[in-house]
């Protein structure tokens, strides 16, 4: 099932081990990915063209999509070429371009959902001022500060990676070109790149978890205490989802123990984390808001919610 006629590449094992379940695979990818463009596509648009959803909840969701569209075509393409048929080699440049794109939008999605966070305790413990905190040069600012730490992330880790002294075979136990993957595949001193990692997993995963679970929190004793504020329970719930989709799937992928079990769940997880949840993003955003559905019907020409409010 696997080609070894690229020395100079990298072979990408993927789930080559099981051949009876890659045409399985690829229809699901494929169909995740046919979603994924057409939700995040819908939701940049509704977000664009609707000037009620001009509020910096829906800025930084239209971020979100983007990042997300980015995201899953960095590696989907390549993904289902693999799933189909025998030839899974990528070349070095072309791993070492997934690699940053990966380390670029996964940091940047990381600190993009601490930003949201923010905004919903914003929004729901500080009703009154949300319009003065929120304004839109902030809001610009922290989309900013999100893609640039990922740039700067990405600049940090991928070159000691790429530098590692890999093994012969050059066989990635894996569908795409990840850090965790490629440290495995080094036969030399991997210390350094174990400690990069583990710092940037805590920095980048542990951190920013805490601090949208400590905002949820806060907004949890506000909801609790004023009654109004449950009006705002159906945006914090669609944003909550989603943290726990990402988040427990890229802990699973870049703080997994060392051993050949959490190595073969980790790639199951994995696929999850770059197709999965882009696909269900989106999903989860419109099925459960109200606005976004009211902007769809505004957007195809039903104006009955409209009349009826």
């Amino acid at each position: 099932m696997v080609n070894h006629s690229s020395p100079a590449g990298f072979l990408l094992l993927g789930f080559s081990e099981h051949p009876e379940l890659e045409r399985i695979l690829f229809v699901v990818v494929f169909a995740s990915y046919l979603l994924t463009l057409a939700g995040n596509t819908l939701i940049i648009l509704l977000s664009a063209l609707d000037p009620r959803l001009h509020s910096p909840m829906y800025f930084f969701l239209s971020n979100l999509s983007f990042l997300d569209l980015c995201f899953t075509t960095s590696c989907v393409p390549q993904m289902l070429v693999h799933l189909w048929g025998p030839h899974k080699t990528i070349s070095f440049l072309g791993c070492a371009v997934q690699l940053f794109i990966f380390l670029l939008l996964g940091t940047t999605e990381c600190v993009l959902l601490t930003v949201m966070a923010f905004d919903r305790y914003v929004a729901v413990c500080q009703p009154l001022h949300y319009a003065t905190i929120m304004h839109p040069r902030l809001c610009r600012q922290l989309a900013a500060v999100a893609w640039v730490m990922g740039l700067v992330q990405s600049i940090v880790q991928t070159p000691p990676t790429l530098r590692l002294p890999f093994c012969p075979h050059r066989q990635i136990d894996d569908f795409v070109c990840q850090v965790p993957s490629l440290i495995r595949l080094s036969c030399g001193d991997t210390t350094f790149n174990g400690i990069q990692l583990a710092v940037s997993s805590v920095v980048f995963l542990v951190v920013p978890l805490a601090l949208i679970l400590i905002s949820y929190g806060a907004i949890a004793r506000a909801v609790l205490r004023i009654s109004s504020a449950r009006k705002a329970l159906g945006t914090c719930s669609s944003h909550l989802a989603v943290v726990t989709l990402f988040y427990s799937s890229g802990i699973a992928v870049y703080l997994q123990p060392k051993s050949p079990y959490a190595q073969r769940r980790g790639k199951f997880f994995g696929l999850f984390y770059a197709v999965g949840t882009p696909s269900l993003n989106p999903l989860i955003y419109t099925l459960r808001n109200k606005e976004v559905k009211r902007a769809l019907g505004r957007l195809l020409g039903q104006d009955r919610d409209a009349r009826e409010s």
